[in-house]
């Protein structure tokens, strides 16, 4: 068998199929059959592949397609999620300026996959470049393997070893949302959300942290959980049960705050008057909702539309840019924060 030259990271150099056909001790064909999902070959066979592929940090390079096609003309997307408003959003910017530029998508979804690894190189395949959410779904080090083969771009994240990154601006608006409660006498904010999701969410949480520091006052550790309505739900139950005292609550996105509001109000708690909550996003149904929900306004499908852009500018030669391009962001203020 033949060895496999590595670097001091332990990735792979020049890794090709014929490597992953020796380490995986298969042939060529095996390791082509699963890379494009064939289901005829033996799932211990193909967990040998799979594994011989994590190992060395294999990129198909999609050979098997004609020599003569220089561009498949669509571009790739890699998501967690698609439930709730800011994806479906996020998506729809995408999509839109993909096809003005007469690109197709494709696309990818990180949430409950076992064979995410596997998922997105094989997406490396068939499309000529690819965003990717930023999220702890997503490591640096595939971010930085996949810009080895295809100009990448992350979204709401951070430069990776020329993956460029596209981002709202987070931190300095935080700071003014979680500001503008405590201005309001609140002395017991809680932040709802998981700082270590995603640069998105840390960011808000270090506005969140600034606000307070300003003032002169403690931070509370933030209330780690997922972004989405049950887990509104489920906070506001145990915010009832006693477990958190709280006389304010700013959540990481509206899809929690909405929630977090309508389970306390059914409940017959007061909001503002018992406890201020705030979100972010500015969904729609956050000016329909009594009382109006204070928030930030992000432009998502602004977003979704610069990183088709820059995708498509990256494959037509363009250099990727080593600074985070910010979209800005805006603080609305309603009635839930106390106003």
């Amino acid at each position: 068998m033949r060895k496999q030259q590595v670097t001091p990271k332990g990735q792979a150099e020049g890794a090709t199929i014929y490597s992953v056909a020796d380490l995986a001790g298969v042939s060529i064909a095996t390791v082509s059959r699963v890379l494009q999902g064939v289901t005829v070959v033996a799932e211990t066979t193909r967990q040998k592949v799979l594994a011989a592929v994590e190992e060395l940090g294999y990129v198909p390079l999609g050979a098997a397609r004609s020599l003569a096609v220089r561009h498949h003309e669509a571009h790739g997307l890699v998501l967690p999620e698609l439930s709730g408003p800011y994806y479906a959003e996020l998506l729809m910017g995408f999509e839109a300026r993909a096809a003005e530029l007469a690109q197709s998508v494709v696309l990818v979804l990180t949430d409950n996959r076992t064979d995410l690894a596997a998922a997105v190189r094989q997406l490396a395949t068939r499309v000529d470049a690819i965003a990717v959410f930023g999220s702890a779904a997503i490591s640096g080090e595939m971010v930085r393997l996949l810009r080895t083969k295809k100009p990448v771009v992350v979204i709401a994240g951070e430069p990776e070893d020329g993956a460029e990154a596209v981002a709202a601006e987070n931190e300095e608006s935080a700071r003014e949302l979680a500001g503008h409660v405590l201005d309001h006498g609140r002395r017991r904010m809680l932040f709802v959300g998981d700082p270590d999701s995603g640069p998105d969410i840390r960011h808000r949480y270090a506005g969140y942290a600034a606000a307070h520091r300003d003032r002169g006052l403690d931070v509370a550790e933030p209330v780690r959980m997922a972004l989405c309505e049950s887990d509104g739900t489920a906070f506001a139950r145990q915010l009832l049960a006693g477990a958190y005292e709280a006389d304010a609550l700013m959540c990481a996105n509206d899809e929690l705050a909405l929630s977090v509001m309508t389970t306390l109000q059914d409940a017959g708690r007061d909001v503002p008057g018992d406890v201020a909550v705030v979100g972010w996003d500015d969904v729609m149904a956050a000016r329909y909702v009594r009382p109006g929900l204070t928030t930030v306004r992000q432009p998502v499908h602004e977003l979704g539309a610069l990183a088709a852009d820059r995708l498509h500018e990256l494959v037509g030669g363009e250099v990727p840019r080593t600074q985070v391009q910010l979209l800005p962001t805006r603080l609305v203020v309603r009635s839930s924060c106390g106003c």
